[in-house]
């Protein structure tokens, strides 16, 4: 039996600056995954830093504190069964140009660096990211009106 989860994810700056939130947005819903939480901010160094910790001492981690706060971007909570693993397959590779065609890093992005959505690869990671940007109370609760044709 698959698992509603949440997941972490976040539009970066590039998909921001190019007017992707919409299509990235209507792929989310469309696939069936339910937003729950959004936020448009400009990230700061020190939420950047928390948020990618686990690369810190790592030879992009600068250069990716220096893009994720280039610009606007958008973390949201997104929730579903297997929501994890939904968005990932979603999105596609790290590698925008290792990505499939169909998938949002695929279509939209061009480099590794510049791949314009962020999405946790665990569900432990989701919670650990989910609690840089959003405090519990401002994760809404409600049902979507399809979900009787999305799930058994």
């Amino acid at each position: 039996m698959s698992e509603f989860v949440r997941t972490f994810v976040m539009l970066k700056p590039d998909a921001v600056a190019r007017g992707l939130i919409g299509e990235i947005i209507t792929r989310i819903e469309r696939k069936g995954l339910k937003i729950v939480a959004m936020k448009f901010l400009q990230v700061s160094k020190e939420l950047a830093e928390t948020q990618y910790a686990v690369h810190k001492g790592k030879s992009f981690f600068e250069p990716l504190i220096e893009y994720i706060t280039s610009g606007p971007s958008l973390p949201m909570v997104v929730e579903g069964k297997n929501a994890v693993q939904a968005v990932r397959t979603l999105i596609g590779k790290t590698n925008s140009l290792e990505a499939n065609p169909g998938t949002i890093r695929g279509d939209f992005g061009m480099t590794l660096e510049r791949n314009v959505i962020h999405a946790a690869d665990s569900v432990e990671n989701a919670k650990i990211e989910m609690a840089v940007y959003f405090k519990e109370e401002e994760i809404v609760k409600y049902k979507r009106i399809d979900e009787q044709w999305l799930y058994e």
